[in-house]
């Protein structure tokens, strides 16, 4: 067993079956069966459900795939720890909550292509206890959540603060009209609903009806069109609410306090690449 094989064995895992994981690796499909039948056949155990709707893991092949993605990952950083004092290059994987994606990191992101032209970046988007396991498990180098995140394998870095509204549809302002409507969010473990629960709790209301949408503006329609309503940062309405797509209720301290920051692996070596993204996001506003 070599980094090739677990380069392709971790490609057929993520991407759930064969044929995609020799277009992201660019082999021929044959060879990809093949390596990954001599893998099986060399720890004698299988590492695949085959089925018609693809390649599923097996338990031994999870136990497989979280060492696959620590050795890479060094492999990887031992590289970029050789050639220290050059520019950054490699490969660089990001998430970001949604509500942050947009507003924060893509502006931030592209100052950062145009000092290092070399990295290859990837972002996906989640919630924020999704991106952090995928930060502790080496499949993200770094990703934007609701904070304060303190966990032993995460560094946590503060980026800054915003402010948790309560979106309406327009002209709707009876209070207990509004809460009695469904609540509207990204996913049904959403960061939010433990403020929602105690903000409902002091205006009378023990229980909460939740809707799970998957995206920034389904949830904004699904507001206008009365569905529901919904909580999120400020910041990432306001302008739906300058077009009268939804109204705005504020919301009294503490439930309106919401903070946005930046984890990454603790204890190990920081790449070139990630280096620079923190220096990046820590300068100092001027």
């Amino acid at each position: 067993m070599d980094a090739g094989d677990l380069k392709i064995f971790q490609a057929v895992a993520r991407e759930g079956s064969i044929s995609k994981a020799a277009i992201v690796l660019n082999y021929v499909q044959s060879n990809v069966t093949t390596r990954i039948k001599q893998l099986e056949d060399q720890l004698q155990v299988p590492l695949f459900h085959r089925s018609n709707r693809g390649m599923l893991l097996t338990p031994a092949g999870e136990n497989l795939l979280g060492y696959a993605d620590r050795i890479l990952e060094l492999l990887d950083e031992a590289e970029q720890a050789a050639q220290e004092g050059s520019p950054p290059t490699g490969n660089l994987r990001l998430g970001s909550i949604e509500t942050a994606a947009s507003r924060f990191l893509t502006p931030l992101l592209a100052e950062y292509c145009a000092c290092y032209p070399k990295v290859r970046y990837s972002l996906v988007t989640g919630g924020t206890h999704e991106l952090n396991q995928k930060v502790i498990a080496h499949e993200l180098h770094g990703a934007l959540v609701y904070g304060p995140v303190k966990h032993e394998k995460l560094n946590y870095i503060k980026m800054y603060d915003d402010e948790l509204v309560l979106i309406v549809k327009p002209g709707e302002h009876d209070m207990s009209t509004l809460l009695s409507k469904p609540m509207l969010f990204f996913e049904v473990g959403c960061t939010h609903r433990a403020q929602a629960e105690d903000f409902l709790k002091t205006q009378g209301v023990h229980s909460l009806n939740v809707m799970e949408y998957g995206t920034l503006d389904t949830i904004i329609n699904g507001v206008t069109s009365g569905l529901g309503v919904s909580l999120l940062p400020r910041s990432s309405v306001v302008q739906a609410a300058s077009r009268g797509e939804v109204d705005i209720v504020s919301l009294p301290d503490p439930y309106s306090r919401l903070e946005v920051g930046f984890v990454y692996a603790h204890g190990e070596h920081t790449s070139n690449a990630l280096q620079a993204l923190v220096e990046i996001m820590t300068i100092p506003e001027q």
